[in-house]
C-alpha cells in the first residue's frame, strides 16, 4: 500500500511551502539559444495542465529557445493565481558580470511578464569573480526583480564561497543534476542544503528517459500502481530539500509526472532501489 502523504515541502531560506515537483522546460520552446514555436500551443496547455496537477513550480532560463521558454511560461501562467505559482530562472555564466546579471534578468521578467522568485547563475562563471556574480544578483533583488537568489551547477565549496560574497541576501536554492543514475551529490550538497533550509532542484532526474524503462523500477511501481517514472520521481522526493524538475513537453508525460506525488514509497522499497543503483554514475 502506498502512504498518502502531503506533496508540498518547507523551506526555511525561502519561508514557505513549495510542491514537491516542479515542471523543467529544457527544450520547450527550442534549444541552445535556439527559439522554435512549432509546437507553442502545446507546450502551453502542458504547462498548464501540470500547474492544475499542483505541480506549481516552473523552472526555465534566458538561455532556453534563446529565451523563448520564458515566454512560453508567461503564457502558460496567465489566468492562474501569480502567487501560487514559483518561478524560477536562471542566468547563463557568460552573463556574469554585475551589470550583466542586472540586464539579464530584466530580460527574463520582460519576457515572463511577471517577477521572479527564484533566480540563479546558471553554472560557475568562467571570467568574472563569484562575488561580482553574487552582488549582481543581490541587486535583482533589490529592483524586485526576483525575490529569491541561488546557484546552479555549484560544489559545496563553490556554494559556501557564493554565500560570502553576499551581505543582503543568501543563497535560498541550488539547482544540480542529480537522479538514481547520477547520486554524485547525495552525500554532499544535498546535505549541505537539508542542513541550511535550502531548495535542491534536481535537474534530469529521469535521465532524458531512460529510467522510463528501467524493468526493476516497473516490479517496485506494481505493488503500489505506479509506473517506473514514478518511482524514480518519487525516490528523489524521499531527499527532504529534494524537488525534481522533469522536462513538461507534453501533457500525457506532465500526468505521469505528476502521478509521483502524494504518495511516498515504503522505506524498505526505497532502501532497495537505493542498494539497487548505489554504485552506479551516469
Amino acid at each position: 500500500m502506498q502512504r498518502r502523504v502531503n506533496d508540498k515541502k518547507f523551506f526555511k531560506k525561502i519561508g514557505a511551502e513549495l510542491p514537491v515537483l516542479g515542471l523543467g522546460t529544457w527544450g520547450i520552446g527550442g534549444g541552445f539559444w535556439t527559439p522554435d514555436n512549432s509546437q507553442d500551443d502545446a507546450w502551453v496547455d502542458a504547462l498548464r495542465y501540470g500547474l492544475e496537477l499542483g505541480a506549481t513550480l516552473i523552472d526555465t532560463a534566458e538561455m532556453y529557445g534563446g529565451g523563448h521558454s520564458e515566454e512560453i511560461v508567461g503564457k502558460a501562467i496567465k489566468g492562474f493565481e501569480r502567487e501560487k505559482i514559483f518561478i524560477v530562472s536562471k542566468v547563463w555564466h557568460t552573463h556574469a558580470s554585475r551589470d550583466d546579471v542586472i540586464k539579464a534578468a530584466q530580460g527574463s521578467v520582460k519576457r515572463l511578464g511577471t517577477y521572479m522568485d527564484l533566480y540563479l547563475i546558471h553554472w560557475p562563471p568562467e571570467n568574472v569573480k563569484l562575488c561580482e556574480t553574487m552582488r549582481g544578483l543581490e541587486e535583482t533583488v533589490k529592483r524586485g526583480y526576483t525575490r529569491f537568489i541561488g546557484v546552479s551547477n555549484f560544489s559545496v565549496e563553490l556554494l559556501e564561497e557564493a554565500r560570502s560574497c553576499l551581505s543582503t541576501n543568501d543563497v535560498a536554492a541550488i539547482e544540480n543534476k542529480f537522479s538514481l543514475l547520477d547520486r554524485r551529490d547525495e552525500n554532499t550538497v544535498i546535505p549541505y542544503a537539508e542542513r541550511e533550509g535550502m531548495l535542491y532542484l534536481a535537474y534530469t532526474p529521469l535521465e532524458k528517459g531512460q529510467l522510463a524503462k528501467d524493468s526493476f523500477l516497473a516490479s517496485i511501481g506494481s505493488k503500489y500502481g505506479k509506473t517506473a517514472v514514478q518511482v524514480a520521481l518519487n525516490w528523489l522526493i524521499m531527499f527532504n530539500p529534494v524537488v525534481p524538475i522533469p522536462k513538461a513537453a507534453d501533457k500525457r508525460h506532465v500526468e505521469e509526472n505528476v502521478g509521483a506525488m502524494g504518495w511516498r514509497l515504503s522505506i524498505e522499497d526505497w532502501r532497495l532501489i537505493s542498494e539497487k543503483y548505489k554504485r552506479v554514475i551516469a
